[in-house]
Parts: C-alpha cells; structure tokens; sequence
C-alpha cells in the first residue's frame, strides 16, 4: 500500500496572542505540537513589531527563543504587494512606492528569511485604485511581481502569491493568469478558502478557483468564513469588519472537497518544492476565529487549538497524513 501523502502544518504563531510576545506565542505553538510558524508580528518586550521592522539582535532573540521551543520558521510572513500600483488618492491608507524603491524593500525581506533560515516569502499581487476592474491593472502587476520574483530568486528563495480581496489577484482565475504571464521559477501561489468566501464566492465557485490556482500553487493557508448572506462578488470589501472566521470544517470552503483532490497533488509538489531547497508540502493555519483583518488577525490559544483539531480532523477523513510532535522528537531535544 502506498503511504498516505503528507504535508508539514504550520501556522501564523502571532494568532496565539493578543499581546504578540514571543514567549507566549512560542509557548502555544509547542504545546500544540507544531515545529513550523510562519513569523509576521512579535513583541520582544520593546513593542510589537512587523517582521519587516525586525533588526539583527531581534533576530538573534527570536532563534535564541526558537532553540529553547523547538520552532523553525515556515515563511516570512511579509506584507509584500500589500501597496498601490498607482500613485492615486483612493480614499485608502494604502502606500504607494515606485518598484524600482519597492525591490529596497524585497531584498531587506530576502536578507530576513537568510536570518531565520525559511525559503519562502509570502507576499501579495498589489492593490488596484480602488473602485477599478483588477484587470486593467494586470499587467502592471505582472510586470511589478516579475521583478519581485527576480529579487527572490537571485537570493535562493521563492515567493508565494496569496489570493486576497482588494487587491489584483482578489479571485482564483486572475491569480493563476497573473502567474502565468510572470512564468518565474521563483514564484508560486497560496491558496485560502476563506479569504474567496467572505468577497460572496459559493463553495463552488471557491472549489473552481482553486482548481485554476493548482498548476501554480506551492502552499496552502487554512482559514474558513461562514457567508451570512449574500454579497457582491469581487468588489471592494472592508477587511476590518469580516468577523464571520470559523475552522476548516465549518465554514462555507469546502475545505473537504479541496483536500481530497489537492492529495493527489501533493506527491509532485513535494518534489518541485525540494528542488527548491524547501522541505516539502506545508499547511499553514491562519484562522482568525477571533476576528481578522487587512494585515493579520487573532485566534488566542484556545482558537488556536480548535482551528489545528479542526484541520487535523479533516485532513485525517480525505487521507492526508501530517507531521506533529511526538515523545521521539521530545527525546531527541533532549540528546536521548
């Protein structure tokens, strides 16, 4: 019998806490279980800071503190591509930045993960004017994510694309056009079921855009919404105010449906992943059962534990096997 195919699970550690510490975001993610995080804010006593702001002796803290808790980092959760293509006053807080100035900031992003020994960058395809077709801006964004891709690649690493309202690639089908056209090596997508269902998408329509994404994808993060009622699909939506965030059983994805046909995906991505120098097939939990927003969200560590036994249960009916802590790693921390 062939083994069951596998994935690494992962999640966004500062969902953990209210107050971003290191020490009790940590301390969640090891009683859980988890080896993996992906880093994007942490409080190291100073205030809370967005990995993008983090110095060398943050850093040196942060794998000091990851030593003692058995963590290794996942991605770098960056904000990358959450900015504006066009220098337009849009009635959002949105930053604008010329690509050229923009690059600064993908390699001081690529400088972080070398630190913290991840590959992977998560970031994002920018924001259109707001109240425009994302498709007239295609092609800025391709060309803009290009040059990102470049930056990634020339340093050994590789970037993740997230589908996510507002911005070019809000929906499945542009996001895989978008990767299509850029054709780089260096950058794949990232699948999430609840940031389609909470801009009006059906379950099956999510199903559909996930299907467009697979030739490209390279992770997938796990959060589910619940529709209450019925909404306008892909137009502007107000992040702040999305507070319907469930675990992956229970919302409106179909997440059960997507991860039985993603399986059989696993296997050869796993491969094209290690040719890259990553470790293989990683999920990553980002639930926000506790509310979310443009650039994170909150879980606690109760809604932590629920949103990881919610995915564990789902990932153990479709045939997906998965890598926690066990007494084996526990002895082997301990030199036994």
């Amino acid at each position: 019998m062939k083994p069951a195919p596998r994935v690494f699970l992962s999640g966004f550690a500062d969902e953990a806490t209210s107050n971003k510490t290191i020490v009790e975001q940590f301390a969640v993610f090891a009683a859980l279980g988890l080896q993996y995080y992906s880093i994007r804010f942490v409080n190291l006593g100073d205030g809370v800071k967005n990995v993008m702001k983090l110095t060398k002796s943050d850093i040196q803290r942060i794998r000091q503190f990851q030593d003692e808790y058995g963590l290794n980092v996942s991605s770098l959760g960056s904000p990358l591509g959450k900015a504006k293509l066009q220098d337009i006053d849009d009635g959002t807080t949105n930053a604008f930045t010329p690509i050229n100035k923009y690059l600064d900031d993908v390699r001081l992003a690529c400088e972080l993960a070398h630190a913290l020994e991840t590959k992977l960058i998560r970031g994002f395809s920018f924001y259109p004017p707001k109240g425009s077709n994302p498709k007239d801006y295609l092609g800025q964004s391709v060309e803009w994510l290009g040059k990102v891709a470049e930056v990634c690649h020339r340093s050994d690493l590789t970037f993740g694309l997230e589908v996510e309202a507002n911005l070019v690639g809000h929906e499945g089908h542009i996001l895989s056009e978008i990767y299509r056209q850029v054709n780089h090596p260096a950058m794949l997508l990232i699948f999430d079921g609840g940031n389609l269902v909470m801009q009006g998408y059906s379950t099956q329509e999510v199903f559909e855009q996930y299907e467009a994404m697979k030739p490209g994808l390279g992770w997938l993060h796990i959060k589910d919404y619940v529709l209450p009622r019925q909404m306008d699909k892909g137009g502007h939506v107000d992040e702040d105010k999305m507070k319907n965030f469930v675990p992956a059983d229970q919302g409106d994805t179909g997440h059960e449906r997507i991860l039985r046909d993603f399986a059989s995906v696993i296997p050869s991505l796993e491969e094209k992943l290690k040719s890259r120098g990553i470790p293989g097939v990683f999920m990553d939990l980002e639930p926000h059962v506790k509310g979310g927003g443009q650039f994170g969200g909150f879980s606690g560590p109760d809604g932590m534990g629920v949103a990881l036994r919610a995915l564990c249960r789902t990932l153990e009916f479709v045939g997906i096997s998965y890598h926690l802590r066990d007494f084996s790693d526990i002895r082997a921390a301990r030199g036994f």
